[in-house]
């Protein structure tokens, strides 16, 4: 089993910054990649910013410029700076982790819960 939990969401007004963290665990055996995405209501699911394991990175061009993705010291985590928030950005995020375990071998996708980022004046 894979556990991804995801903190760091809040109100911001525009302009501003925050982080979000993201820390995969469990029977983990290795992680292909990690990657922040976001819904807002009556919206698909869209993809912010990846990061592979080889350390390779990719962003929505919505955010190009803006946010920055990055792995932690520790194994298994990601982070999101996000800078020059706007309104639009509003929306819950949520961290994915495209990993094997050790029982399967197999690369599945797993989901965080998802925390909640409000860009409001």
């Amino acid at each position: 089993q894979v556990h991804v939990v995801e903190s760091g969401g809040g109100l911001v007004q525009p302009g501003g910054s925050l982080r979000l963290s993201c820390a995969a665990s469990g029977s983990i055996y290795s992680v292909n990649a990690m990657g922040w995405y976001r819904q807002t209501p009556g919206k698909q699911r869209e993809l912010v910013a990846v990061i592979t394991s080889a350390g390779s990175s990719n962003y929505a061009d919505s955010v190009k410029g803006r946010f920055t993705i990055s792995r932690g010291n520790a194994k298994n985590t990601v982070y999101l700076q996000m800078n020059s928030l706007k309104p639009e950005d509003t929306a819950v995020y949520y961290c994915k982790a495209v990993a094997r375990t050790s029982a399967t071998m197999m690369a599945l996708d797993y989901w965080g819960q998802g925390t909640q980022v409000t860009v409001s004046s």
